[in-house]
C-alpha cells in the first residue's frame, strides 16, 4: 500500500491535468456546518480540493501534502496558497488552528489510528471533518464494461467506503453522507491518461499496464457512448462529513 501511496510525485503534472475535480455543490454541503473559513485541505495532491475551495467566498486554505513532487505542482498552480509538507498522522500545524478539514481522495492512504486524533488535534471545537472521494457511476452499463475491459481478472479497487469514511475516534460525533452527480467532459485519449495516473498503472510492470489500457481504448473506441470525439464520463462524488464534539 505504501508503494501505490507514493507513486503520484512521478505523474504530477498529468495529475493535475487530467484527474476531475469536485463539485461546488458537494463543498458547499460540506462546509455548511463549518464556524468559520479556515480550511486545511489534508492530502492536497496537486489541488483539486483547493481549487473548489477557492470558489467559495471567506475561504482561507492550507494545503499539507507528504509528497514534495506533488507539492511543487500545487505551489506551481496556487501560488497564494500556504502548503506544507506533511502527512495525515502528523500535521505541521498548531493546535486548533482551522474551522475544516477536507480529505480528497486521499483518506483510504491514512493510518486511521493515528490521522483521526491528529485531525482532531488541529480543528475547532465544533469544526467539521469532510471525507469526500469521486467514482464512476456504475450504475451506467458502458461503464462497468469499461471496468471490466481495464481488469478482467476483476481485482478490488484501492478506495474509500462510505463506513471506513466515518471516523471513529471518539473527537468526533455522528456522520453523515451525501452522494452528487459530477459528470466530467473528456475525450478517449483524456479518459486513458486519467486512468494512467491511478496507483495500480503507476507501480504495474509497463507491459501490464500498457495491455489495460490498450483493452480499455479499443473498448471505448468500439461504444457509441464513448465514440469519436468528446464525450461525458458519468462521475460521482460521495461526502461523509464529521463534526469534531
Amino acid at each position: 500500500m505504501s508503494e501505490r501511496a507514493r507513486s503520484f510525485g512521478a505523474v504530477a503534472a498529468t495529475y493535475a491535468r487530467y484527474r476531475p475535480g469536485y463539485p461546488a455543490a458537494a463543498l458547499e454541503w460540506a462546509l455548511a456546518p463549518a464556524p468559520g473559513g479556515e480550511v486545511l485541505d489534508l492530502g492536497a495532491g496537486t489541488g483539486k480540493v483547493t481549487e473548489a475551495l477557492l470558489r467559495r467566498p471567506g475561504v482561507r486554505v492550507t494545503a499539507v501534502d507528504p509528497d514534495a513532487a506533488m507539492l511543487a505542482q500545487f505551489r506551481a498552480d496556487f501560488p497564494t496558497v500556504d502548503a506544507h509538507e506533511g502527512t495525515a498522522e502528523r500535521i505541521p500545524l498548531p493546535d486548533a488552528v482551522v474551522d475544516a478539514v477536507v480529505v480528497g481522495t486521499a483518506w483510504h492512504w491514512f493510518d486511521r489510528a493515528r490521522a483521526e486524533p491528529e485531525i482532531a488535534r488541529v480543528l475547532r471545537p465544533g469544526g467539521v471533518l469532510v471525507v469526500l472521494w469521486n467514482g464512476d457511476d456504475d450504475t451506467v452499463e458502458w461503464v462497468r464494461g469499461y471496468h471490466r475491459a481495464l481488469h478482467p481478472e476483476e481485482q478490488a479497487p484501492i478506495g474509500t467506503t462510505i463506513s471506513a469514511a466515518q471516523p471513529s475516534d471518539p473527537a468526533f460525533g455522528a456522520s453523515e453522507t451525501r452522494r452528487f452527480a459530477n459528470p466530467v467532459p473528456t475525450t478517449i485519449d483524456g479518459f486513458v491518461e486519467t486512468i494512467s495516473t491511478h496507483s495500480w498503472a503507476l507501480i504495474a510492470e509497463p507491459h501490464e499496464r500498457d495491455a489495460s489500457l490498450a483493452r480499455m481504448r479499443d473498448y471505448l473506441v468500439a461504444r457509441p457512448e464513448t465514440s469519436p470525439g468528446a464525450f461525458t464520463l458519468p462521475m460521482v462524488t460521495d461526502v461523509v462529513r464529521t463534526l469534531r464534539r
